[in-house]
């Protein structure tokens, strides 16, 4: 699924929809510990009342505050593709644009974690992820805004978990902002598993004196469904009566395909959700989003249907998770010249690609479509594969010393 070079790429089109401002989802903020009624902007930085939409009424875990952390609602405009087949028409969600230093998809669920955080008293954050973990870095600008520490537990090589983790991509921004990192290895974090490694290191604070909150990798716990369950709303209000008939997204930890998923059938949305997976199978996605939606009050008993109904999974790790091949590469490439917008590569990048390769296979499958990529971010992620993608660069031609006499 994952072979085939890039389509030719043209240009982005202005969406012609009218956009609500950004307004919060109640009227009321809390300031100095103290709800107050505010009129139409979101406040950020500060924790505001959360009401949810009446179609999620069915849930029984629904949160009912978070911190305004994110630039919301993020655009929607047409994004042209010149290799597509005719009758596709191919639009993009650009979460990439949600704020709080290019933490694309991250802030929606931190926005409900966070909040939960400091409503139980807690007084720093624990978090884990890859060595170039998007998420890690958004948690620990996230806890940072909030005047909470942060304890990152990154998993690194073999070799590389023994030296300094170094200044490349995310963890320039880590670093800089004071976060604490804490390496292991790729064999040990198989061997034990994230959630006893961040119990562990909770514990070590908790004997220092510390009240740690645990966040699990990617953010993907039933809480953190809930920032794109509320994304669905948002994405109602401005396209919900235009015709859409497909959703894409990346899926790497869980619960951005879920909430997606699960807000488009809650709310009767007549979309299909297509989960490009980059890590793991899909068994792996629908057993671990079930356990999501078990958290939520979303049970087959509950609401009649499981993730295996909602949405379709697709494998699309390719070579293996944040490991990029050359096809790969050359799909963000081709974007990024014709439209100026650039994937990532170890999400973003890899949906595209595998969903480009699916509509020049199958064509017959998407004609017609109205299709809406949600862009999930992870800019940062591409400092890692420069040595990669400098033979595409130079193979532009377009560096010269300029010639003064």
């Amino acid at each position: 699924m994952m072979g085939g070079g890039a389509c030719s790429l043209g240009q982005i089109q202005q969406l012609p929809i009218e956009r609500s401002s950004r307004l919060s989802c109640s009227r009321k903020l809390r300031i100095g510990g103290k709800l107050r009624t505010h009129a139409t902007m979101r406040q950020m930085m500060e924790l505001e009342s959360y009401t949810a939409p009446s179609w999620a009424s069915k849930l029984t875990m629904i949160p009912k505050e978070r911190y305004c952390l994110g630039m919301l609602p993020t655009p929607v405009h047409e994004w042209k593709l010149d290799g597509l087949v005719d009758g596709v028409d191919l639009f993009i969600k650009r979460d990439d644009l949600s704020g709080m230093q290019l933490s694309g998809n991250k802030v929606r669920k931190l926005e409900f974690l966070l909040a939960d955080a400091k409503a139980k008293g807690h007084d720093c954050i624990i978090t884990i992820g890859g060595i170039q973990s998007n998420h890690c870095r958004a948690t620990a600008v996230a806890a940072r805004y909030l005047g909470l520490d942060s304890h990152l537990i990154l998993r690194n090589s073999s070799r590389g978990a023994e030296a300094d983790p170094g200044l490349v991509g995310n963890l320039l921004v880590e670093r800089f902002i004071g976060a604490h990192i804490h390496q292991v290895t790729k064999e040990e974090y198989t061997r034990l598993g994230s959630e006893f490694l961040g119990e562990k290191l909770a514990d070590e604070l908790r004997a220092d004196g510390k009240n740690p909150y645990v966040i699990p990798v990617g953010g993907s716990n039933s809480l953190g469904t809930w920032g794109y369950i509320a994304c669905v709303d948002e994405l109602k209000k401005q396209i919900g009566d235009q015709g859409f008939t497909d959703i894409f997204v990346a899926c790497g930890s869980g619960a951005t395909s879920g909430g997606i998923a699960l807000g488009v059938f809650l709310s009767g949305w007549d979309v299909k959700v297509h989960s490009y997976g980059v890590c793991d199978d899909e068994k792996y996605f629908f057993d671990y989003i079930n356990g999501l939606y078990d958290g939520l009050g979303a049970t087959p008993e509950n609401i009649g249907k499981t993730a295996e109904d909602i949405f379709r999974a697709i494998q699309a790790k390719g070579a293996g998770y944040a490991i990029s091949r050359e096809d790969e590469l050359k799909t963000l490439q081709d974007v990024a010249l014709a439209s100026g917008i650039v994937l990532d590569p170890v999400y973003s990048g890899k949906a595209v690609h595998c969903f480009l390769k699916e509509v020049r296979e199958n064509p017959d499958q998407w004609k017609g479509k109205k299709v809406l990529f949600i862009h999930t971010g992870g800019l940062l992620g591409m400092y890692d594969k420069a040595d990669q993608l400098q033979p595409l660069v130079e193979g532009l031609n377009k560096s010269d010393r300029m010639v003064l006499e």
